[in-house]
C-alpha cells in the first residue's frame, strides 16, 4: 500500500480511498450536527427557564393594580347612574382590592384552584 492519511487508514487502493472520503464526509456531517444542536439547545435554554423574578413581580403588580382600578371605575359608574354616592364606589373598590389579592395569590402559586397538585393517577 502506498501510504496512510491522518487517521491511519491505508489509501493505496481504490476501496481504501473511497472509505477514507466517506469517513471525512461523515466527520464533517457529525460536526455540523453538533454545532446546530448546540445552537438549538442554547437558544431554548433561555426561553424554557420560565419568567424572571422581575417579570413575575410586574405581573403581580399589574394584576393587583388592574383589579383595584377596575373596582373603583365600576363603583364610580354604579354611583353615577344609581345615585348611591359614595357607597357603590367604596363597596366595589373593596371588592376590587380583594380580587387583586386573590389574583396575586393564585398567580404566585400559594392558593386557588390552579395551585393544588393533582393527586389522580393517569392510566
Amino acid at each position: 500500500m502506498s501510504g496512510s492519511d491522518e487517521k491511519g487508514i491505508e489509501t493505496g487502493t481504490e476501496p481504501d480511498r473511497d472509505l477514507s472520503a466517506r469517513l471525512k464526509r461523515l466527520d464533517t456531517q457529525i460536526e455540523q450536527k453538533r454545532i446546530s444542536a448546540a445552537l438549538t439547545h442554547s437558544s431554548r435554554a433561555g426561553s424554557s427557564a420560565g419568567p424572571s423574578s422581575l417579570g413575575r413581580a410586574m405581573q403581580f403588580s399589574t394584576e393587583f393594580t388592574g383589579a383595584v382600578i377596575a373596582g373603583g371605575i365600576l363603583g364610580w359608574i354604579f354611583d353615577r347612574f344609581l345615585g348611591t354616592k359614595p357607597w357603590g364606589m367604596l363597596v366595589l373598590l373593596m371588592l376590587g382590592f380583594a380580587a387583586g389579592v386573590y389574583s396575586v395569590i393564585r398567580a404566585s402559586g400559594f392558593g386557588g384552584p390552579h395551585s393544588e397538585p393533582d393527586d389522580r393517577k393517569e392510566s
